[in-house]
């Protein structure tokens, strides 16, 4: 597929919050973009003043409030909505596609299809979890898939500052669509054929920004943070590999990349949670406030049961879940790691 004439192309983006702004920020040097959203005021908004969440828009950026008119109009779309979101998003989204469309996602979370609750007792597999990929293969006739993973923190993305991100997909003209489409002097486009690996790194690093957050709110340094960092990197390889993931995908930009941003920086909502909790908010005060979703929240319920029904070890994530739905307090969670039995570094290479 050839995009030299990309200022006749109009692409989609699905979202406009933090980071589905950035992308279509970064999409508008290159080429027309419509941004949906569900809200006609937010929309009205972008119309009017060309902003959304402190990213500027130029001229090429148009907003819509039709799901029908983006498809009809865009055969290249980027889904960047919350993962509690998608699945109906895609459905909304699925009678207006072709196979002709290329569908690559931004969204950082699992989706489930099965009752969740606590108190209910079911077979809680890998079969019954899906990426975002996997939603939209499951969801429409789309063929051509992918997703964007890597160190993006959006307010930084906004004020133009230097990043890069992977276009994983199985498809190799899908990578090269997106990075054709993305990649700029300030913002570096990876390729990865890895799509299920990719996805699955820049999930579970969610819990392990939750947890470097609340050492920080702790007040603790930089050497437990470098602990928890290494050790959270190993839990990720495990449980990654353990629903399908390959281990080169956690090591590269979207693993690695993406988990030490994420662990350094106020800017990332996943680490602001963790922060928050230390410093004695609950999680309910911390949801009330937040005006966009920290995926690790879902995430860590979701990787903890996942964990434990393919007995894989994984403390970070079982205790990290105690602090958050089990009133375990963060104190008493890092008491409980620093005692835990590792024995040996690192066993997967």
């Amino acid at each position: 597929m050839s995009l030299k004439n990309t200022s006749d192309r109009v692409v989609g983006v699905i979202g406009a919050g933090s980071f589905g702004s950035a992308i279509a920020n970064i999409l508008s040097a290159k080429s027309k973009v419509l941004i949906y959203t569900r809200d006609e005021e937010k929309a009205e908004v972008i119309r009017t003043t060309k902003e959304s969440k402190g990213h500027v828009f130029n001229d090429n950026v148009a907003p819509t409030t039709d799901l029908e008119y983006l498809a009809n109009t865009c055969e290249i779309i980027f889904p960047i909505v919350a993962s509690s979101g998608f699945r109906d998003m895609m459905q909304n989204l699925s009678p207006f596609l072709h196979p002709y469309h290329i569908l690559i996602h931004g969204t950082k979370g699992l989706d489930y299809k099965m009752p969740f609750a606590d108190n209910v007792d079911f077979s809680f597999s890998r079969e019954n979890v899906h990426t975002m990929s996997e939603v939209i293969k499951d969801e429409s006739v789309v063929v051509r898939v992918g997703c964007l993973a890597g160190p993006n923190l959006a307010r930084e993305m906004a004020d133009e500052q230097p990043a890069a991100t992977v276009v994983a997909s199985h498809f190799d003209e899908v990578i090269k669509v997106g990075q054709q489409l993305l990649r700029n002097n300030r913002f570096q486009v990876y390729g990865n054929n890895d799509l299920i690996g990719i996805e699955l790194a820049g999930v579970l690093k969610n819990i392990i920004a939750i947890a470097s957050g609340a050492l920080s709110g702790l007040g603790l340094g930089e050497n437990a943070k470098g602990l928890l960092i290494s050790r959270g990197m190993v839990e990720m390889i495990y449980l990654g590999e353990a629903l399908g993931g390959n281990m080169k995908a956690f090591v590269g930009l979207a693993g690695i990349g993406d988990l030490v941003a994420t662990c350094n920086s106020p800017l990332s909502r996943n680490f602001s949670v963790g922060f928050r909790l230390a410093k004695g908010e609950t999680l309910d005060q911390i949801l009330g406030s937040m005006e966009e979703v920290a995926e690790g929240i879902n995430t860590v319920k979701i990787a903890k049961k996942l964990a434990e029904f393919h007995n894989v070890k994984a403390p970070i994530t079982q205790t990290l879940y105690k602090v958050l739905y089990e009133n375990l307090t963060v104190e008493e969670g890092l008491a409980y790691l620093m005692k835990y039995p590792f024995n040996v570094d690192i066993a997967f290479i």
